[in-house]
């Protein structure tokens, strides 16, 4: 484990909004707010932490008032919150985009609001990025609310590997356990950190100029498949990198398991990514 930063990082952090349960994001950002206390000494700015709701309902924008005028009312100094409203839903990476865009700090931390950051993830991060220059972003490892191990990082997908996942045939993906397994790195020990192809936009901490050089998330992409289209970018700025040592608990779910609609955005995001990048049918 890394002890000292040779240089003091900053950061700022994103969180797109819409809907999503409030009860949830308040253990997101008591996560992040205990996280960032342990961050005293390593940061030299307050920590800006950006809250974009794309779009939600009367009623949820109220109670998302109600909730950050509580948190601010309570937050450690360290930190400076800020709900930004977006008059219709452009899309996950887009409200990435506009919360972070007139960012300067020098690492950004993209985060669902359905992710609890373990005690110590962001100051493993910071530490981690401060000392290799040569890496441009990061995902941490990952555990859903049973316990289980969710693997983020993946390998460049195929259409049969998405397929397999997708449907609900539980015998079926056992037959094919190891072909998946290999997709999302079962076989890598998971405390090591490693070199991956694919990251999760649940929880990535990359550098700013990175970030900034690649024009961000690409806005064509409404759900799904932005995050993995920005990680092959960002590999032109420097590696992207798996870190155990940075832990979160996921208690989001597939695409899948949350109806017709998403299934159709996953569907259609997957074929943009493909036809940007290469398909590759098995």
């Amino acid at each position: 484990m890394i002890t000292e930063a040779p240089i003091a990082p900053t950061l700022s952090v994103s969180i797109v909004l819409h809907n999503s349960s409030l009860e949830q994001l308040h253990v997101t950002l008591h996560s992040l707010f205990a996280c960032v206390i342990e961050l005293d000494g390593l940061v030299l700015s307050p920590i800006s932490v950006t809250l974009l709701d794309n779009d939600s309902t009367e009623d949820y924008r109220q109670g998302l008032e109600k909730l950050v005028a509580q948190l601010v009312a309570q937050q450690h100094a360290a930190v400076s919150l800020r709900v930004e409203h977006n008059n219709q839903n452009t899309g996950f990476g887009s409200g990435h985009n506009r919360a972070l865009r007139s960012s300067s700090e020098r690492y950004l931390l993209i985060l669902n609001p359905d992710v609890e950051l373990a005690t110590g993830a962001l100051r493993e991060a910071l530490l981690f990025l401060d000392s290799r220059s040569d890496v441009a972003a990061v995902n941490p490892y990952c555990e859903r609310s049973d316990g289980s191990r969710e693997y983020l990082c993946k390998r460049y997908p195929n259409v049969l590997d998405l397929v397999l996942r997708g449907l609900p045939f539980t015998a079926l993906r056992d037959r094919f356990a190891a072909r998946l397994a290999h997709y999302e790195y079962g076989e890598r020990d998971a405390h090591v950190p490693a070199e991956v192809q694919l990251l999760s936009g649940a929880c990535l901490l990359c550098r700013q100029r990175s970030f900034a050089a690649v024009g961000g998330f690409n806005e064509r992409y409404f759900m799904y498949f932005e995050d993995f289209d920005l990680s092959l970018r960002l590999a032109s700025q420097g590696r992207v990198m798996y870190l155990p040592g940075m832990r979160i608990v996921h208690h989001g779910g597939f695409a899948a398991k949350k109806g017709l609609r998403h299934i159709l955005w996953f569907v259609r995001s997957a074929a943009r990514f493909f036809s940007s990048h290469g398909w590759r049918l098995h």
